[in-house]
């Protein structure tokens, strides 16, 4: 006899993860909803300004010559200078990357900042090398990047396993390089003495705080209006999920799971982040924290809470497992942590998702933030840093929970002008707020291109 469960499972559809994949899927569903959109600016818009593969050799402390893989991609520059992070991960891909520089340029779209999107990588693990390895790493990537990268073209930032140090190893490799001129604006997120802004470092997950506290007061969730007395469950505690923990917690929520590339850890009457981030310290890992119970990744977040922020790496919230999430609200600190089955199963559930390119955006306003003291050669202080930022994440929070109810009022109108214009019969169906999102960035990066002018 066939277990009809292995049968149902074995006959499900395999979802594709690819993350370029997902991204290029989010944007052409999202189209849809801008009628007047002309198909080749919508193939334009798709399309990477430029990918970058470099292949060189580093001496390892123990005397080992070791190629490296690194990547560099520029989505888009039609509203300013390429801008984005690089991460160093075993697992990074060429179309990582370029899903990641992808959504840079709707998150910058999305906050109205004027830069545009772009993305790296390094095929590496720092957990493996050694701090002066990671620096050779860094110095050298930059060298055989060359011009590709500068304050006016394209601007770096911490990511996956990179930090303010690494940024100051890329400002001095780029300083080396460019004599002469004013270079601190070729990287954000540098530390503060050598131009690096004040409230950084806390930019994203505080920006998600910003997001996730704006949403809920204008009636997101029923019954929830703020995070005070949440529930609220993490995964990944890395930088944004660690500094994540301390600001919710500072609102009154209640942290009642974290974890991190070792495993989860679970306690309902809270967990203390000094003491989550002593023990992880002392040990590499929040598993084994006293007085919580082990989970994995994959139970914690079917944990139920009020909030579940995902602060990992991508595709972790994914058709198959969606149905078990146990939330009324996902705050996405992390990029592309969900997957478009994933999203249609939970917006039939209900659970609204605060989207990557949305909610975790704080990141690189305080980078633009940054960028433009550089150039001014200014520092502002933190309270005028948060502040601008503050403002900044509620507007374009306002934005798209108005465009989000705009859209689902008039979607047989939009329906006609799609068919008015021969672009399509389909049926529209009522948007999530990722789509709401798509939806705003995309109207104002094709403004501007327009404006500008398809070159010759």
């Amino acid at each position: 006899m066939i277990d009809k469960k292995k049968k149902d499972t074995a006959a499900a559809p395999v979802e594709d993860l690819n993350p370029f994949h997902i991204a290029v899927s989010q944007f052409e569903h999202a189209s849809r909803y801008i009628p007047d959109l002309e198909p080749g600016l919508v193939e334009f818009l798709k399309r990477p300004r430029r990918v970058i593969t470099v292949e060189f050799p580093i001496e390892t402390a123990d005397g080992e010559v070791r190629n490296f893989i690194g990547y560099r991609c520029v989505h888009n520059r039609a509203r300013g200078p390429g801008k984005g992070g690089i991460r160093y991960h075993p697992d990074v891909t060429e179309d990582e990357v370029r899903a990641l520089a992808f959504w840079m340029t709707w998150k910058c779209g999305v906050l109205d900042v004027p830069f545009g999107g772009a993305k790296g990588g390094i095929i590496c693990n720092p957990k493996q090398l050694t701090k002066e390895d990671v620096r050779k790493i860094t110095r050298r990537f930059v060298a055989e990047l060359g011009d590709m990268i500068g304050p006016f073209t394209d601007v770096p930032a911490p990511d996956v396993n990179t930090n303010a140090e690494t940024m100051a190893w890329i400002y001095d490799t780029y300083e080396m390089m460019h004599k002469g001129n004013n270079n601190l604006g070729v990287v954000t997120g540098k530390p503060v003495e050598i131009g690096g802004s004040y409230g950084r470092n806390e930019a994203t997950s505080r920006g998600c705080l910003f997001c996730t506290q704006r949403a809920l007061a204008k009636g997101l969730v029923p019954g929830l209006n703020s995070v005070m007395g949440a529930t609220v469950v993490i995964q990944g505690y890395g930088n944004a999920g660690a500094i994540a923990h301390d600001l919710y917690a500072a609102e009154g929520a209640k942290i009642i799971a974290i974890s991190d590339s070792r495993g989860g850890i679970h306690n309902p009457n809270g967990i203390s982040h000094a003491e989550a981030v002593k023990h992880k310290k002392e040990t590499g890992s929040v598993v084994g924290l006293p007085g919580s119970k082990k989970v994995s990744n994959e139970e914690l977040l079917e944990i139920p809470c009020d909030i579940l922020i995902p602060a990992a790496l991508e595709n972790q919230i994914r058709g198959d497992n969606a149905a078990n999430v146990q939330t009324r609200l996902i705050a996405e600190a992390a990029n592309g942590p969900t997957t478009p089955a994933a999203d249609k199963i939970l917006f039939e559930r209900g659970i609204p998702v605060l989207p990557d390119i949305l909610a975790n955006a704080g990141g690189v306003t305080v980078s633009y933030y940054e960028w433009v003291q550089n150039n001014e050669y200014e520092q502002w202080d933190e309270d005028d840093v948060n502040l601008k930022m503050h403002v900044k994440m509620e507007r374009a929070t306002d934005a798209v929970l108005a465009r989000q109810q705009k859209i689902n009022s008039s979607l047989d109108s939009l329906e006609t002008e799609r068919k008015r214009r021969s672009h399509g019969d389909d049926a529209l169906e009522p948007v999530d707020l990722r789509t709401t999102a798509y939806v705003v960035a995309i109207e104002r990066v094709a403004r501007v291109t327009l404006e500008r002018g398809i070159w010759p």
